[in-house]
């Protein structure tokens, strides 16, 4: 039972740890356009490099 004193505050403190982040990530507009960025990468524009020459 002494394990619990433990394990208690350590699973409380990773709990609040994985909020800060996710409301870190909203605050910096991490999930700004998920569908856009699905769908971006089965286009056929480059985003990064020019296209090659045919």
């Amino acid at each position: 039972m002494e394990i619990l004193a433990i394990l208690i505050p350590v699973s409380l403190g990773l709990g609040g740890a994985g909020l800060v982040a996710f409301l870190w990530a909203l605050r910096n507009r991490q999930f700004e356009d998920p569908k856009g960025d699905g769908q971006r990468i089965l286009s056929e524009q480059w985003d990064d490099k020019p296209r090659p020459k045919d």
